[in-house]
């Protein structure tokens, strides 16, 4: 019996790992809420948009398929440190350690966060993967700025609409959440805005030095197929 071996490249890993890396700090930092003049935010928003960049890169690069692995262990190294800080959380803390109040402020809410993000993040991840898939085959691989923000408003747009309710809801004010949402989509799209030239350099020297430059023919897009690479 022949066993097909599946080889990544030291680039590929290294981008897998600032993703999830990316999505952890992301959690934590979506704890606090930020006001900047007429603006209402939370401070998530200095990392997360950098994760819908790198899945951008690696659709255009490698493909739906890698990518969708990449998301899929996004979400898993996720889950774990949030079990993790559960876990810290429920510990009893010593009698001289005076952080217990801001430890659970953080801590204990991100079962919370967690749950939202994780569904948000895994609907908006895999849309703007799909979107991004889909407008390469259609444009023949012309437009990546094109498609690069187009897909992160479908993506963003998908996580803000399923994040905010769920895992502020209560917390924030009904009356702000709409214009919270919206500041974060707009937000989130001038960040990949902003960065597109180096997204653009970064994805042309991956296609040059990787020899890859993949397009989705003939593939299932379903989230679960995990064994195709």
């Amino acid at each position: 019996m022949t066993h097909k071996k599946t080889t990544v490249s030291l680039p590929f890993m290294l981008m897998g790992v600032l993703f999830c890396i990316c999505l952890i700090a992301a959690n934590l930092l979506e704890t606090k809420q930020v006001t900047l003049g007429p603006l209402e935010m939370t401070a998530g928003l200095i990392v997360f948009p950098i994760s819908y960049i790198i899945n951008d890169c690696l659709v255009e690069v490698w493909g739906y398929r890698r990518a969708r692995f990449v998301i899929w262990m996004g979400f898993l190294m996720n889950f774990l440190f949030v079990i993790f800080g559960l876990l810290a959380d429920w510990l009893p803390a010593a009698p001289y350690w005076q952080g217990e109040e801001g430890f659970h402020a953080i801590f204990g809410l991100a079962p919370r966060i967690a749950g939202a993000s994780f569904l948000a993040f895994l609907v908006g991840s895999f849309l703007n993967a799909y979107v991004m898939s889909r407008m390469k085959l259609s444009q023949g691989g012309k437009h990546f700025s094109l498609r690069a923000i187009a897909s992160t408003i479908v993506g963003e747009g998908a996580d803000s609409l399923i994040f905010f309710p769920l895992a502020l809801g209560g917390v924030v004010p009904w009356e702000v959440m709409p214009a919270m949402m919206l500041t974060q989509v707009c937000l989130k799209t001038g960040y990949e805005i902003i960065a597109l030239p180096v997204t653009i350099r970064v994805v042309k020297y991956m296609k040059r030095t990787q020899g890859e430059d993949t397009f989705d023919k003939n593939i299932s897009y379903s989230v679960w197929k995990l064994s195709e690479l």
